[in-house]
């Protein structure tokens, strides 16, 4: 089962990733279009939901961000708590690589970055906006690059990416929750908690669970706290153990029946809320000011030095072993494509200027530039070494 699950997910991933290309793309051409007027008024028109004693305004795109988004962290958490349990993450000798080698990719970004926004006119608090790996793109350029490549190298690159995740996740909660409302929070940790008593109710429906994540999500929402935290921790309710034995577990039901959903829909749609940018409103400076750059410097550089550093270290110390079959060539062009930071840098880039629209478009300047690159070095290193390998292995 844990077989099955892991490449059912690594397919999925693989297609969304070019659909998320297209709706970027989609994004971007709009925004630059005759009708980029109709497409900025309708992400910033107000639309307000209101069910019983709950009332919320946002603007299309923040409820995209906060709403539709908490499902995908949902997804996330369900993917975090299945790997800890059944998949790589439960074997501890396959963890230390991809777990520092993803420290490593998490601090170094941040560092280079930071290099080009800590002087006088720099934005230092997006700091975080490089940090993350985006799975679905970055597994799609690896299944282009390397389809023959060893398949140690899709483990390592999926481990290594649900670490990011986790910390970037962490890393949201602590640094973009500015006000706190105690009585909310209180409200969401006690439906958290409720939403854990489920699992002593075998036979409980699956809807419970959904009614229980949607108390979590309003009331973290009007806690001040991400709602991303809220999906993360929903996920960590959810049991693993089948409700009837012989049965898939309902965590296996979720992440398999919600995953398709989110990789093709909720993850596409936000990339097209979030990755469009005017051109003509951009000056020259700001395509190449610190926040630009900065983001696509640490995503190009910052990511893999982070990562192939770490991994480096620890394979030279003996401390860990290179993935299985993996050459150091093939190790390189995986990290390369760890600076494909798209869905979770762009979300971390609106938290970080939630107010400013010249900075978000360094921002998505910063980061489509500095992913496209990633993926294009990345798959050359990767597509020169299967080539090398095919060469040698001909008579």
């Amino acid at each position: 089962m844990p077989k099955r699950i892991t490449l059912d997910f690594l397919k999925t991933e693989s297609a969304s990733g070019l659909i998320l290309a297209g709706a970027a793309l989609a994004a971007i051409a709009v925004a630059n279009s005759p009708g980029d007027g109709l497409y900025f008024r309708l992400l910033s028109a107000p639309f307000t939901i209101q069910l019983g004693g709950f009332s919320e305004t946002l603007s299309i795109s923040d409820w995209v961000k906060q709403g539709l988004m908490a499902i995908f962290f949902f997804v996330v958490g369900l993917e975090i708590k299945y790997e800890a349990l059944k998949g790589e993450l439960a074997n501890p000798r396959r963890l230390a690589l991809p777990i520092l080698a993803a420290l490593g990719g998490m601090a170094a970004p941040a560092l280079v970055y930071l290099a080009f926004n800590l002087a006088p006119g720099g934005a230092p608090q997006a700091w975080p906006t490089p940090m993350a790996t985006d799975i679905a793109f970055a597994m799609a350029a690896l299944a282009v690059a390397g389809p023959r490549l060893p398949a140690s190298l899709r483990v390592f690159l999926l481990t290594l990416a649900i670490v990011d995740d986790l910390g970037a996740v962490a890393v949201i909660g602590v640094v973009f929750t500015s006000r706190l409302h105690m009585v909310a929070l209180v409200g969401a940790l006690a439906a958290l908690a409720l939403m854990g008593l489920l699992p002593r109710w075998r036979g409980a429906p699956y809807l419970l669970y959904a009614v229980g994540f949607a108390l979590v999500w309003g009331f973290t929402l009007k806690s001040g706290v991400s709602t991303s935290l809220a999906g993360v921790a929903s996920a960590m309710a959810v049991p693993i153990g089948p409700r009837k034995p012989g049965r898939p577990g309902v965590l296996e039901d979720f992440m398999e029946s919600l995953h398709p959903y989110v990789a093709f829909l909720i993850l596409p749609l936000f990339a097209f809320c979030a990755a469009g940018f005017d051109f003509a409103a951009l000056k020259l400076g700001d395509m190449f000011g610190p926040v630009a750059v900065g983001v696509a410097a640490g995503l190009l550089l910052g990511k893999p030095l982070g990562v192939f550093g770490v991994a480096a270290l620890l394979i030279g110390l003996k401390v860990s072993r290179r993935p299985t079959g993996a050459k150091w060539i093939d190790l390189l062009g995986v990290s390369l494509l760890c600076g494909i930071g798209f869905t979770m840098s762009l979300f971390i880039g609106e938290l970080a200027f939630p107010a400013d629209g010249s900075a978000q478009a360094q921002v998505r300047l910063g980061v489509i530039a500095g992913s496209i690159l990633s993926a294009l070095a990345g798959v050359g290193v990767l597509a020169w070494s299967q080539g090398r390998r095919a060469a040698a292995a001909q008579p």
